[in-house]
């Protein structure tokens, strides 16, 4: 039995979400197909993280155990092969460790969200982005976000369905920046809550629109109450765009 990292990107678009659901098609699906397909055995496919329906992956790490004998490079070769038309693709493999897990061994998490700002509908960015069509302070956004960086209670930015044993999280970087139109958010974590990148993102822009201020922010988050949320934003631009290992 040998033990395959996979490196993924996918459009969350057409899926449920990363896990695979009974009521629609996800991303470990598709892999789980595929990989049957290719090997003849049903081979579970294990995530660093699990993403929400529309939400992208720009180099989900997963991994999953084959018997068969087969290269790395055949394998991205006959998995990309047959997922098509299906918006996944395998952009790296290797073989690692046995007691390798991508995500009990995952020591960092890095997401991004992207924001676009203008009155027009997007078009190519149509599903990838959140259009706001009033202009956004950047720098009020930033200054705001550090107020939720370090290790705080995130009950309020965290999705009641959460099932995560502690709201207790180590924020360790919120950092927006803005190119032209558009607004980038990054965060980074040893792990987040369910929704709580959304859930920055949105009350980062009521901070951006004037229409909350950094105090405000801050008593949100010390509310440790879900009903102090001042909006969640849409799945459209979250990305999940890293996952840390150990050397």
């Amino acid at each position: 039995m040998t033990r395959f990292a996979l490196t993924v990107e996918f459009d969350g678009q057409p899926f449920m979400g990363w896990q695979r659901q009974a009521h629609g098609p996800s991303v470990q699906q598709v892999i789980e197909d595929a990989a049957f397909a290719v090997t003849g055995e049903r081979a579970v496919v294990h995530a660093a993280g699990r993403t929400d329906a529309g939400v992208h992956g720009l180099a989900m790490r997963a991994h999953l155990d084959i018997d068969k004998p087969i290269t790395t490079f055949r394998l991205i070769e006959a998995l990309n092969a047959r997922m098509r038309p299906h918006p996944v693709a395998i952009l790296a493999c290797e073989i690692v460790p046995g007691d390798w897990h991508a995500r009990f061994s995952c020591i960092g998490r890095r997401y991004e969200y992207d924001i676009i700002c203008r009155r027009p509908p997007l078009t190519l960015d149509k599903g990838r982005a959140w259009r706001i069509i009033h202009p956004l302070d950047a720098d009020a956004m930033h200054a705001a976000a550090q107020r939720l960086v370090g290790r705080h209670d995130f009950t309020t930015f965290r999705s009641a369905h959460c099932q995560s044993e502690s709201p207790l999280k180590t924020l360790d970087r919120l950092d927006v920046e803005r190119a032209g139109e558009r607004i980038t958010i990054h965060a980074a974590a040893r792990s987040f809550l369910h929704h709580q990148v959304r859930s920055m993102v949105g009350c980062l822009a009521l901070v951006g629109q004037g229409k909350w201020s950094a105090d405000d922010l801050q008593a949100a988050l010390e509310a440790r109450d879900r009903a102090a949320l001042g909006l969640n934003a849409p799945p459209d631009g979250l990305y999940f765009a890293e996952a840390l290992y150990p050397d």
